[in-house]
Formats: structure tokens, C-alpha cells, sequence
């Protein structure tokens, strides 16, 4: 009985979680509608839409707003499940923690900086010959920047020692694969985890971290 009741509050507790965290989950819908408008595209015709809508250099050194921004509206690969997974594990977790305004700074941050930061390192790259001049025009649109850096600041959301677990899952997710086999896309998505690190003074006053020891004790008892 007891059980039944709970499976009917399931539908209620959901609700509320994606009330408590309204940014996450607008852009999630924001994400769904743009895929599923690419769906009814022609391949070709999806492909140069979303060339004018990413950060690459040229359309960086055009439209830097406008790329900056519209990049974030579209994901490759016409997936949204796997993003659905991750935006409720991570950017909903750190917008209820942190507030929709300082998760929105750290989305900003770590999308917009490290994308000048890795295109930045590709036109050095053109310009010395190490990268061919097609680079300058390739498509580059998603959300994983901005995730990274959200991943990263939730460091700062786990207590002592699980800390320091949690930052060397996040460097080895983040900086292993530029270790070993080094892009721009890797170079930028290390950068992103670099500046949520950075984003420390955003955490200040939100409370006392999560400490998994004790929400284990209480599920046992």
C-alpha cells in the first residue's frame, strides 16, 4: 500500500523538480524543438543551416554574438535523451544549488571561453600551417562547453573527502582524452572544466556541501 501511494507522488516530486530548476529545463526544450526542426530538414539543407549558426571562425569573426549564441540552441546527432540524462544530473543539479542567475554565469562562461580559447588555438594552427584552411569554416555547434564547466563546479557542491573523488573523475573525463589524443574540441572542453573550477567565488553562501555518507545513513535508517 505504502508503495502505491509512493508511485503516485512520483508524478507530483517530478513536476517540482523541473519547477526548481526552470532555466535547465527550457533549454532542454529549446533543444528538442531545434532537433526536431532538423529532422524535417534535407541533410544538405540542415548542414549549411547549422554552419551559419556555428562557432567557427568565420562566422566568429562575423556574427560573434549571434554564433555565440545560436550554437548553443542546436546538438549534433538528433539525440535528445542522452541530453535529457545529463542536464537533470548535472545543470538542474547545479541550477537549484547555485540559482538560475549564477548557473547561468557559469554556462556562460565556460561555453563562450572556451570557445574562443580553442578557436582561438585553431587559427594559430592555420596560421602556421598545422591545420588546413577548410578548419576555417567547420561546423562546431553543442552544448557541451558549457556543460563541462557545470560538471566541474559541482566539485565544490560534494564535502570533503568525496571531493577530491568526484575533481579526479572530472580530470580524467576531461583531460585524459586531450592527453591522449589532442583536438581543439578536447583542448576546449578542458579549458570549459578549467574556468568551472574557476567559478568558486559562485558558491559562496550556498549552503553547506552535500555529504554522501550521510544521505546513505539516512536511506539505511
Amino acid at each position: 500500500m505504502k508503495r502505491g501511494i509512493r508511485f503516485r507522488r512520483l508524478p507530483g516530486a517530478a513536476a517540482a523538480y523541473v519547477r526548481s530548476a526552470p532555466g535547465t529545463y527550457l533549454w532542454l526544450l529549446l533543444l528538442c524543438l531545434t532537433t526536431v526542426a532538423l529532422r524535417h530538414m534535407p541533410p544538405g539543407v540542415a548542414e549549411h543551416f547549422l554552419r551559419r549558426r556555428s562557432t567557427n571562425l568565420h562566422e566568429l569573426s562575423s556574427h560573434p554574438v549571434r554564433a555565440l549564441i545560436a550554437s548553443a540552441m542546436w546538438i549534433e546527432g538528433g539525440y535528445v535523451l542522452p541530453y535529457a540524462v545529463l542536464y537533470t544530473v548535472f545543470h538542474a543539479q547545479a541550477e537549484r544549488w547555485l540559482g538560475t542567475v549564477r548557473w547561468l554565469v557559469v554556462c556562460l562562461a565556460a561555453h563562450v571561453l572556451a570557445t574562443l580559447a580553442s578557436e582561438g588555438a585553431l587559427l594559430l594552427a592555420i596560421r602556421d600551417g598545422s591545420a588546413p584552411r577548410s578548419a576555417f569554416n567547420a561546423l562546431d555547434i553543442g552544448v557541451s562547453y558549457a556543460l563541462a564547466g557545470v560538471v566541474a563546479v559541482l566539485t565544490y557542491r560534494i564535502a570533503s573527502p568525496w571531493r577530491y573523488v568526484y575533481l579526479a573523475g572530472v580530470l580524467l573525463v576531461y583531460g585524459t582524452p586531450f592527453a591522449l589524443a589532442p583536438d581543439f574540441t578536447k583542448f576546449g572542453h578542458l579549458v570549459s572544466a578549467v574556468i568551472g573550477l574557476a567559478c568558486r567565488p559562485l558558491v559562496v553562501g550556498r549552503g553547506r556541501p552535500w555529504n554522501p555518507k550521510e544521505t546513505l545513513a539516512a536511506l539505511r535508517s
